[in-house]
């Protein structure tokens, strides 16, 4: 199984805390993504999977328990570990989020890239049958006050709640993913992109030009509400694009007209990867979340004939 050559070590800040936090992924012979708090004395090692979620309210995937030892906003980080086929390494941060850096995938790649990855055997999990997570299975779990908020908010932006995230069967040879976005500010509206993985050299190159620079989003109006509910206090012009409180353009420049939509497709695939192992099939999202894709993994995982977990050579 693949791991780094070396230590790699990363510095930034959180965007929800704003605090500079230090991280260093470890090259390791066990298998698995392990995050490990070297500030809580006695801290046990937190397994980056599907079933160790435990939190996706703050619009971002959470490892471990937001009560304890826990690790906020791994998303983009698992994405680049899985464009770089690591699929074991423990990584060391003195803090509960991961470093947000430009918002993107892009410099862990770059910082990946440069101290290398060794050979071996890939986990592979193939897609055998059909399963979808739908946002309506989301709400019905929540309070009857938040069902009401939520459709209240429904009715004055004129949003739906209608999301999926699928997961089907192709040839067995790629991670495709078809993301498409509905919002209903101008600057956004529909988008769709899709994207195919292969584990080839090419493969990866277009990620890393196409997608891998696409950075998170929201809007400014938000921002306040956010920072006072003590999130958000890390995020600035260089790591988030803010919407106008119109939603008909950004305070900042887009790389391409359709950048939401491509960060879209980084998160997907940093959510797939707590699935421990290279997804196989073809993986459809519209107006998908973190929660959702947490949920598919869950009914994935639910039926062993779902899937073939296969092991390959590099």
């Amino acid at each position: 199984m693949p791991t780094f050559k070396g230590p790699v070590k990363i510095s930034g800040h959180g965007i929800h805390s704003g605090a500079p936090v230090h991280m260093t992924i470890k090259p390791s012979d066990n298998p698995g993504i392990f995050f490990v708090r070297t500030d809580i004395p006695g801290s046990q090692p937190i397994a980056a999977t599907f079933d160790n979620v435990g939190d996706t309210s703050l619009r971002n995937t959470t490892v471990g328990h937001r009560d304890g030892a826990h690790v906020q906003t791994v998303e983009h980080l698992m994405a680049a570990l899985f464009l770089m086929g690591v699929d074991r390494a423990v990584i060391e941060i003195d803090g509960p989020e991961t470093p947000i850096l430009d918002g993107s995938a892009a410099q862990f790649l770059d910082v990946f890239a440069r101290v290398g990855v060794t050979s071996g055997a890939l986990r592979t999990i193939v897609v055998k049958k059909d399963v979808v997570a739908h946002q309506r299975e989301l709400i019905r779990r929540l309070p009857w006050r938040s069902r009401i908020m939520l459709a209240l908010h429904n009715l004055m932006t004129g949003r739906r709640s209608n999301g999926y995230v699928r997961l089907s069967p192709n040839d067995g040879a790629a991670l495709t993913v078809r993301a498409t976005l509905v919002y209903p500010e101008p600057v956004i509206g529909a988008q769709t992109y899709e994207y195919r993985f292969d584990g080839g050299d090419e493969s990866v190159q277009t990620f890393a030009s196409d997608i891998a620079r696409a950075r998170t989003f929201g809007k400014y109006s938000e921002w306040e509400y956010l920072k006072a509910r003590h999130m958000a206090r890390g995020a600035n012009e260089t790591n988030v694009i803010a919407l106008n409180n119109a939603g008909d353009g950004t305070l900042n420049p887009l790389i391409w007209p359709d950048e939401f939509v491509r960060h879209k497709i980084i998160d997907a695939i940093g959510d797939m990867f707590t699935s421990g192992g290279f997804i196989r099939g073809d993986l459809t999202s519209y107006k998908g979340s973190h929660a959702l894709n947490n949920l598919v993994l869950k009914k994935l995982f639910s039926d062993p004939a779902n899937y073939d977990i296969i092991e390959s050579t590099k």
